[in-house]
Order: C-alpha cells, then structure tokens, then sequence
C-alpha cells in the first residue's frame, strides 16, 4: 500500500479530565470518554464492544497501560 492513513493523537485537558469507562448495569454497554473532575461531568467519546476498541482509545489519546476506572 502507497499511502497509509495516519495515526492522529488527540488530546485532552490531563489537568482537569480524566480517563473513565461508563457500564450500564442492565445491558452492559461500555462507553469510553472523560470526567471533569472538577464538576463530575462525564464526555463521551467512543463505545467500547471488545478490546481492540478499548486499545484504539488508549491509542487515540496516548493513554498508558494503567488500568481505567470503571464507573456504573
């Protein structure tokens, strides 16, 4: 392949936001975003179906290895 797509970093306030995954109770569903942890305020950035999702987010916004906090 001639052109590869590039790998875009995004990024987001450290300072202030924080990495969270949200899990519904009843269903299940996993959503990554950010928490303000000043006001609490959850941002939703992505749904999260199986790992290779959760690898994709921490690549997105260089994430390390450190484990996300799960929130329900």
């Amino acid at each position: 392949m001639f052109f590869k797509k590039k790998q875009e970093i995004c990024t987001y306030d450290r300072e202030h936001q924080r990495p969270v995954i949200r899990c519904s109770i009843c269903t299940g569903e996993k959503v990554a975003g950010f928490q303000d942890t000043c006001t609490g305020r959850f941002r939703e950035v992505m749904l999260i179906r199986t790992p290779d999702d959760l690898e994709a987010f921490r690549r997105l916004y260089a994430i390390g290895p450190e484990e996300i906090p799960t929130q329900y």
